[in-house]
């Protein structure tokens, strides 16, 4: 699932881990944890949590006022 469809169910503390941590190699289990309750996928997902295409979004189209 592309993650403009879900990221405005991702919680607030999330999204600013995910901002101050761009393209982190790992996520910490409460953030895997967001993203999945949030409807991205799932942390036991055979492939990477996040795209190179997600990293963008959040770099540069996420707003920093949720």
């Amino acid at each position: 699932m592309e993650i403009y469809m879900w990221w405005l169910d991702l919680n607030l503390q999330t999204k600013e881990w995910l901002r101050e941590n761009l393209r982190a190699l790992e996520l910490p289990l409460p953030v895997l944890q967001g993203i999945a309750e949030a409807g991205g996928p799932h942390p036991d997902t055979p492939v990477a949590v996040l795209t190179e295409a997600d990293w963008d979004f959040i770099e540069t189209q996420s707003e920093f006022v949720d």
